[in-house]
């Protein structure tokens, strides 16, 4: 029996993954008097992630950022980098996936894939690669540009770097290190191949200096909804992360993902989506409302309109506060992501201060405010309406941000047959039944 045939015979049930906010995500929560945490701290990160593996979350997602703080600019920053904390987590964890976010904008193929082999070999088949293209044209000054290519460029390198990288990975056979003793066999050379790429953006001879990943390829996550981001899930991605504020936006959004993987010639082209969501978990829904108001009674709104100035491509500051949000420039970052906000700007009629105030509460993720029972039933309705196959899970604060949601809210889920008990599949590939990629035939 094939995995896709395992895994039709299954009940459907919710991914979850965990999208690591070392001290909360909200951007007051760190002053709570309850709040834990730091954000270079890798103890800290490692009890995190071990608690999401308690509560058998599918993966532990690591997001980046290529840009520095601002000289004079109040808000959080620091971070460890993705691959290096999620190769430490790999050995402290022993189930959970480990998702790290690279940029193609401004990395390499042939290290980019070394680098994901390694982790998948150091997890025993636990990695993922959430394929971005950078946004900020002030991370383009730390790459030697003045400013970024535009957006349909970027996303026509990512293709190809992405096509690269898969390539890189086939370019072992599975048994390509025979290591035997008695020979003295090291390697098959027979069984390693080049690359010889060759393409617009690209030169790459090969073969990979590491063997063939144990998944063959680490599970490839998208994240943009904007066209071209949709194009590239479709073409190249194993799930999706998305931000999606109405059940009809996400059928819209899967609708759209569906239909350009058929264009793309994907045979399965329902690709599992999990947008993200930032749920505000109390033992009552009157609780939570209280414990998300005591955070917003802090809220920087100047930083707030900061960020949306960032994402409309100028200066908002000029604007009234208290007056409608204006339309974006001729310069976006994040496309899909203004348009969520303004889209849900116009519908509940924001002003422009409420407008800074949700986007720097959840970045434009779902709030979710209530008690476990309400959280639940939240994610319920989503599942079964079919606008989500599961969630990210964004924590407003820490460390209640994961563990309300792991004691509290998990068991909700597992009672209702909508959750695991426990961990059946040891790869994260097969945790989203995905078979290992079909290598072409090596020469003799």
């Amino acid at each position: 029996m094939t995995i896709a045939d395992q895994t039709a015979r299954k009940p459907r049930r919710l991914h979850l993954g965990l999208f690591h906010q070392p001290i909360g995500r909200h951007p007051a929560a760190w002053r709570q008097d309850t709040a834990q945490g730091h954000p270079e701290d890798i103890d800290w990160a490692i009890r995190i992630a071990r608690k999401a593996e308690e509560g058998l979350f599918d993966m532990f997602f690591v997001a980046d950022n290529l840009a520095g703080p601002e000289p004079g600019a109040q808000g959080k920053a620091g971070g460890l980098e993705p691959l290096t904390l999620l190769s430490a987590l790999a050995v402290a964890t022993s189930k959970i996936g480990l998702v790290g976010t690279i940029s193609t904008s401004f990395a390499e193929p042939y290290n980019v894939a070394r680098q994901l082999a390694s982790l998948d070999h150091i997890s025993h088949g636990r990695a993922g690669w959430n394929v971005v293209t950078t946004q900020s044209d002030r991370a383009a000054e730390n790459f030697n540009l003045a400013a970024l290519p535009d957006h349909a460029a970027r996303y026509e390198r990512a293709r190809e770097f992405v096509q690269v990288v898969r390539g890189l990975w086939d370019s072992w056979a599975n048994d390509a290190l025979v290591m035997n003793r008695q020979s003295g066999a090291f390697l098959d050379t027979q069984r390693v191949r080049l690359l010889e790429h060759k393409g617009e953006h690209f030169s790459v001879r090969g073969p990979l200096n590491i063997s063939r990943p144990p998944q063959g390829h680490p599970v490839i996550v998208q994240a943009g909804s904007s066209r071209d981001g949709i194009a590239l899930a479709a073409a190249e991605a194993d799930l999706a992360f998305t931000a999606q504020d109405t059940i009809a936006d996400s059928h819209v959004y899967r609708d759209a993902l569906s239909e350009a993987a058929r264009a793309a010639g994907r045979k399965a082209p329902r690709l599992p989506i999990l947008p993200g969501i930032m749920p505000i978990v109390g033992r009552t829904d009157a609780e939570a409302r209280e414990k998300f108001a005591a955070m917003q009674e802090h809220t920087d709104i100047a930083a707030g309109i900061r960020q949306l100035s960032g994402r409309w491509g100028y200066d908002l500051s000029v604007h009234p506060l208290d007056g409608p949000v204006p339309e974006p420039g001729e310069r976006i970052h994040g496309e899909s992501r203004v348009r969520l906000l303004l889209n849900k700007a116009r519908a509940e009629n924001y002003t422009l201060r409420e407008l800074a105030a949700l986007a720097i509460a959840s970045h434009g993720h779902r709030i979710i405010i209530g008690s476990p029972q309400t959280i639940a039933d939240d994610l319920q309705f989503w599942f079964e309406q079919g606008a989500a196959d599961g969630f990210n899970l964004i924590p407003a604060s820490m460390p209640d941000g994961i563990d309300d949601f792991v004691d509290r809210v998990i068991p909700i889920l597992q009672e209702r047959g909508l959750f695991r008990r426990h961990y059946e599949e040891t790869s994260l590939r097969e945790r989203f039944g995905l078979g290992i990629p079909r290598l072409a035939a090596f020469a003799n």
